[in-house]
Protein backbone atom coordinates (compact mmCIF):
# COMPACT_ATOMS: atom_id res chain seq x y z
CA UNK A 1 0.00 0.00 0.00
CA UNK A 2 1.19 3.11 -0.88
CA UNK A 3 2.42 5.77 1.90
CA UNK A 4 3.84 9.19 2.02
CA UNK A 5 5.92 9.85 5.49
CA UNK A 6 7.63 12.49 7.72
CA UNK A 7 10.81 11.09 9.87
CA UNK A 8 12.00 13.69 12.10
CA UNK A 9 14.34 11.55 14.21
CA UNK A 10 17.44 9.88 14.20
CA UNK A 11 16.37 7.34 16.47
CA UNK A 12 13.70 6.44 13.54
CA UNK A 13 13.74 2.09 13.51
CA UNK A 14 13.24 3.39 9.16
CA UNK A 15 16.40 5.44 9.30
CA UNK A 16 18.37 3.05 11.11
CA UNK A 17 17.38 0.01 8.56
CA UNK A 18 18.21 2.34 5.64
CA UNK A 19 21.60 3.31 7.38
CA UNK A 20 22.39 -0.61 8.15
CA UNK A 21 22.56 -1.13 4.24
CA UNK A 22 25.76 0.51 3.89
CA UNK A 23 27.39 -2.89 5.44
CA UNK A 24 27.31 -5.90 3.08
CA UNK A 25 26.23 -8.08 5.66
CA UNK A 26 22.75 -6.40 6.15
CA UNK A 27 22.04 -5.69 2.50
CA UNK A 28 22.32 -9.45 1.87
CA UNK A 29 20.14 -9.97 5.11
CA UNK A 30 18.01 -7.53 3.54
CA UNK A 31 18.34 -8.14 0.32
CA UNK A 32 18.09 -4.45 -0.38
CA UNK A 33 20.30 -2.12 -1.61
CA UNK A 34 20.08 1.89 -1.59
CA UNK A 35 20.81 4.14 -4.48
CA UNK A 36 21.40 7.63 -4.40
CA UNK A 37 21.36 10.68 -6.17
CA UNK A 38 18.40 11.80 -8.82
CA UNK A 39 20.28 10.61 -12.20
CA UNK A 40 20.95 7.43 -10.94
CA UNK A 41 17.27 7.11 -10.00
CA UNK A 42 16.68 8.38 -13.34
CA UNK A 43 18.40 5.76 -15.00
CA UNK A 44 16.33 2.97 -12.81
CA UNK A 45 13.12 4.04 -14.23
CA UNK A 46 14.06 4.71 -17.42
CA UNK A 47 15.31 1.17 -17.43
CA UNK A 48 11.98 0.03 -15.55
CA UNK A 49 13.49 0.08 -11.89
CA UNK A 50 11.40 1.77 -9.15
CA UNK A 51 12.24 2.01 -5.63
CA UNK A 52 10.25 0.37 -3.35
CA UNK A 53 11.05 3.28 -1.16
CA UNK A 54 11.92 6.99 -2.17
CA UNK A 55 13.50 9.15 0.52
CA UNK A 56 13.76 12.91 -0.21
CA UNK A 57 15.35 15.65 1.72
CA UNK A 58 12.88 18.66 3.08
CA UNK A 59 14.02 22.30 1.93
CA UNK A 60 14.94 20.63 -1.74
CA UNK A 61 14.61 22.04 -4.82
CA UNK A 62 11.76 20.87 -7.01
CA UNK A 63 12.97 18.89 -9.79
CA UNK A 64 10.16 17.40 -12.64
CA UNK A 65 12.19 14.65 -13.15
CA UNK A 66 12.08 14.10 -9.62
CA UNK A 67 8.27 15.05 -9.43
CA UNK A 68 7.52 12.04 -11.79
CA UNK A 69 9.80 9.58 -10.02
CA UNK A 70 7.63 10.68 -7.17
CA UNK A 71 4.32 10.03 -8.64
CA UNK A 72 5.09 7.00 -10.08
CA UNK A 73 6.86 5.33 -7.14
CA UNK A 74 3.63 6.17 -5.13
CA UNK A 75 1.43 4.82 -8.17
CA UNK A 76 3.32 1.79 -7.82
CA UNK A 77 2.21 1.26 -4.02
CA UNK A 78 5.78 2.52 -3.10
CA UNK A 79 6.88 4.20 0.21
CA UNK A 80 7.81 8.09 0.00
CA UNK A 81 10.00 9.28 3.16
CA UNK A 82 10.86 13.05 3.72
CA UNK A 83 13.39 14.14 6.54
CA UNK A 84 16.00 16.78 7.01
CA UNK A 85 19.24 16.62 4.76
CA UNK A 86 21.31 15.76 8.11
CA UNK A 87 19.49 12.61 8.44
CA UNK A 88 19.77 11.73 4.95
CA UNK A 89 23.36 12.41 5.64
CA UNK A 90 22.90 9.92 8.37
CA UNK A 91 21.44 7.19 6.41
CA UNK A 92 24.23 7.63 3.55
CA UNK A 93 27.25 8.04 5.18
CA UNK A 94 28.15 11.31 3.50
CA UNK A 95 28.34 14.79 4.86
CA UNK A 96 26.76 16.82 1.35
CA UNK A 97 24.42 13.91 0.65
CA UNK A 98 22.16 14.46 -2.78
CA UNK A 99 18.70 15.63 -2.04
CA UNK A 100 17.21 11.83 -2.57
CA UNK A 101 18.16 8.33 -2.28
CA UNK A 102 15.70 5.00 -3.12
CA UNK A 103 15.80 1.22 -1.62
CA UNK A 104 15.63 -1.47 -4.16
CA UNK A 105 15.38 -4.83 -4.25
CA UNK A 106 18.63 -7.04 -5.31
CA UNK A 107 18.76 -8.62 -8.44
CA UNK A 108 18.88 -12.22 -8.82
CA UNK A 109 22.16 -13.12 -9.33
CA UNK A 110 22.59 -16.88 -10.38
CA UNK A 111 23.78 -17.98 -13.30
CA UNK A 112 20.17 -19.28 -14.41
CA UNK A 113 19.60 -15.95 -15.04
CA UNK A 114 21.89 -15.27 -17.62
CA UNK A 115 20.74 -15.54 -21.15
CA UNK A 116 24.32 -15.86 -22.83
CA UNK A 117 22.62 -15.53 -25.83
CA UNK A 118 21.55 -11.53 -25.82
CA UNK A 119 25.48 -10.60 -26.18
CA UNK A 120 28.67 -11.23 -28.34
CA UNK A 121 30.59 -9.73 -25.40
CA UNK A 122 30.22 -10.67 -21.62
CA UNK A 123 32.81 -9.42 -18.38
CA UNK A 124 33.69 -11.89 -16.13
CA UNK A 125 36.15 -10.95 -13.08
CA UNK A 126 37.66 -13.17 -10.36
CA UNK A 127 38.15 -11.92 -6.67
CA UNK A 128 37.57 -8.19 -7.69
CA UNK A 129 38.20 -6.27 -4.61
CA UNK A 130 37.57 -2.70 -5.50
CA UNK A 131 34.13 -1.65 -5.64
CA UNK A 132 35.16 1.44 -7.94
CA UNK A 133 36.66 -1.02 -10.25
CA UNK A 134 33.42 -3.19 -10.23
CA UNK A 135 31.36 -0.24 -11.08
CA UNK A 136 33.69 0.62 -13.63
CA UNK A 137 33.26 -2.39 -15.25
CA UNK A 138 29.55 -2.41 -15.50
CA UNK A 139 29.96 0.85 -17.04
CA UNK A 140 32.37 -0.92 -19.66
CA UNK A 141 29.96 -3.62 -20.03
CA UNK A 142 27.02 -1.18 -20.64
CA UNK A 143 29.37 0.84 -23.30
CA UNK A 144 30.27 -2.08 -25.37
CA UNK A 145 26.97 -3.70 -25.26
CA UNK A 146 27.81 -6.45 -23.37
CA UNK A 147 25.29 -8.67 -21.93
CA UNK A 148 26.77 -8.63 -18.42
CA UNK A 149 29.11 -8.81 -15.70
CA UNK A 150 29.67 -12.34 -13.91
CA UNK A 151 31.41 -12.13 -10.48
CA UNK A 152 33.74 -14.85 -9.18
CA UNK A 153 34.52 -15.97 -6.32
CA UNK A 154 34.68 -13.61 -3.60
CA UNK A 155 34.75 -10.47 -4.76
CA UNK A 156 33.42 -7.03 -3.90
CA UNK A 157 29.76 -6.33 -3.57
CA UNK A 158 28.04 -5.16 -6.72
CA UNK A 159 25.13 -3.52 -4.68
CA UNK A 160 27.40 -1.24 -2.37
CA UNK A 161 26.93 2.49 -2.58
CA UNK A 162 30.67 2.48 -4.14
CA UNK A 163 29.84 -0.03 -6.59
CA UNK A 164 26.28 1.28 -7.93
CA UNK A 165 27.76 5.03 -8.03
CA UNK A 166 30.78 3.95 -9.83
CA UNK A 167 28.83 2.34 -12.34
CA UNK A 168 27.07 5.31 -13.36
CA UNK A 169 23.60 3.91 -13.69
CA UNK A 170 24.78 0.69 -15.22
CA UNK A 171 24.15 -1.56 -12.74
CA UNK A 172 20.45 -1.29 -13.86
CA UNK A 173 21.75 -2.24 -17.90
CA UNK A 174 23.85 -5.07 -17.02
CA UNK A 175 22.86 -8.86 -15.73
CA UNK A 176 25.12 -9.36 -12.79
CA UNK A 177 25.75 -12.99 -11.76
CA UNK A 178 27.90 -14.01 -8.98
CA UNK A 179 29.39 -17.76 -8.46
CA UNK A 180 31.95 -20.08 -7.55
CA UNK A 181 34.29 -21.07 -10.24
CA UNK A 182 33.72 -24.66 -9.78
CA UNK A 183 30.14 -23.38 -10.64
CA UNK A 184 31.05 -21.10 -13.52
CA UNK A 185 33.42 -23.05 -15.76
CA UNK A 186 30.34 -26.44 -15.70
CA UNK A 187 27.93 -23.56 -16.80
CA UNK A 188 29.86 -22.19 -19.57
CA UNK A 189 31.06 -25.40 -20.96
CA UNK A 190 27.04 -26.41 -20.70
CA UNK A 191 26.46 -23.94 -23.80
CA UNK A 192 28.53 -21.37 -26.43
CA UNK A 193 31.29 -19.66 -25.28
CA UNK A 194 34.60 -18.56 -25.48
CA UNK A 195 36.67 -18.15 -22.15
CA UNK A 196 39.41 -15.26 -22.79
CA UNK A 197 41.64 -14.22 -20.50
CA UNK A 198 43.98 -11.38 -20.30
CA UNK A 199 47.10 -13.16 -19.63
CA UNK A 200 51.03 -13.61 -20.47
CA UNK A 201 51.03 -17.57 -20.68
CA UNK A 202 51.64 -18.26 -24.46
CA UNK A 203 49.31 -15.22 -24.94
CA UNK A 204 48.47 -13.69 -28.68
CA UNK A 205 48.37 -9.96 -29.52
CA UNK A 206 44.77 -8.96 -27.94
CA UNK A 207 44.80 -6.60 -31.63
CA UNK A 208 44.31 -9.97 -33.96
CA UNK A 209 43.38 -12.88 -31.78
CA UNK A 210 40.68 -15.20 -32.81
CA UNK A 211 37.83 -14.38 -30.83
CA UNK A 212 34.70 -16.28 -31.23
CA UNK A 213 31.04 -15.15 -29.95
CA UNK A 214 30.31 -15.10 -27.59
CA UNK A 215 33.66 -14.08 -25.66
CA UNK A 216 33.65 -14.02 -21.93
CA UNK A 217 35.97 -11.70 -21.47
CA UNK A 218 37.91 -12.80 -17.66
CA UNK A 219 40.02 -10.39 -15.22
CA UNK A 220 41.47 -11.36 -11.98
CA UNK A 221 41.92 -9.76 -9.10
CA UNK A 222 43.92 -6.31 -9.25
CA UNK A 223 46.97 -7.58 -7.55
CA UNK A 224 47.39 -11.07 -7.57
CA UNK A 225 45.97 -11.78 -11.10
CA UNK A 226 44.45 -14.93 -11.96
CA UNK A 227 45.15 -17.89 -10.40
CA UNK A 228 47.41 -19.82 -13.42
CA UNK A 229 44.61 -23.07 -13.10
CA UNK A 230 41.74 -20.57 -14.41
CA UNK A 231 44.06 -19.42 -16.85
CA UNK A 232 44.92 -23.01 -18.25
CA UNK A 233 40.97 -23.29 -18.60
CA UNK A 234 40.78 -20.56 -21.08
CA UNK A 235 40.06 -21.30 -24.57
CA UNK A 236 42.10 -18.07 -25.53
CA UNK A 237 44.72 -16.00 -23.64
CA UNK A 238 45.96 -12.61 -24.84
CA UNK A 239 48.52 -10.06 -23.72
CA UNK A 240 48.70 -6.04 -24.22
CA UNK A 241 51.77 -4.34 -25.36
CA UNK A 242 53.06 -2.78 -21.95
CA UNK A 243 55.79 -0.02 -23.78
CA UNK A 244 56.87 1.67 -20.05
CA UNK A 245 57.97 0.47 -16.84
CA UNK A 246 54.53 -0.56 -15.91
CA UNK A 247 54.00 -4.65 -16.30
CA UNK A 248 50.34 -4.11 -16.24
CA UNK A 249 47.30 -2.43 -16.50
CA UNK A 250 44.37 -1.91 -14.04
CA UNK A 251 42.06 -4.68 -14.00
CA UNK A 252 39.06 -2.59 -14.79
CA UNK A 253 40.95 -0.34 -17.75
CA UNK A 254 42.72 -3.95 -19.15
CA UNK A 255 38.84 -4.96 -19.04
CA UNK A 256 37.62 -1.99 -21.26
CA UNK A 257 40.68 -2.28 -23.79
CA UNK A 258 39.59 -6.04 -24.39
CA UNK A 259 36.07 -5.39 -24.40
CA UNK A 260 36.32 -2.45 -26.94
CA UNK A 261 39.39 -4.60 -29.06
CA UNK A 262 36.81 -7.56 -29.51
CA UNK A 263 33.65 -5.05 -29.96
CA UNK A 264 35.92 -3.95 -32.81
CA UNK A 265 36.13 -7.63 -34.62
CA UNK A 266 32.67 -8.36 -33.81
CA UNK A 267 31.40 -4.96 -35.74
CA UNK A 268 34.10 -5.88 -38.82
Amino acid sequence: MAARSLITGFSNPTVKFLRSLREKKHRKAAGKFLVEGLRLLTDAREMGHLPETLVMATGRERHPLLDALEVEVLAADGNVIECSSEILAKITGKDNPQTVAGLFSEFDTSLAAIDRSISKIWLVAQALRDPGNLGTLLRTGDAVGAGGLVLIDDCADPFSVEAVRASMGAVFTQRIAQARWEEFLPWLRAGKGQLVAASLRDAADYRTAPYAAPSFLLVGNESRGLPEQYEMECDLRVTMPMKGRADSLNAAVASAVLAYAVLSRFEN
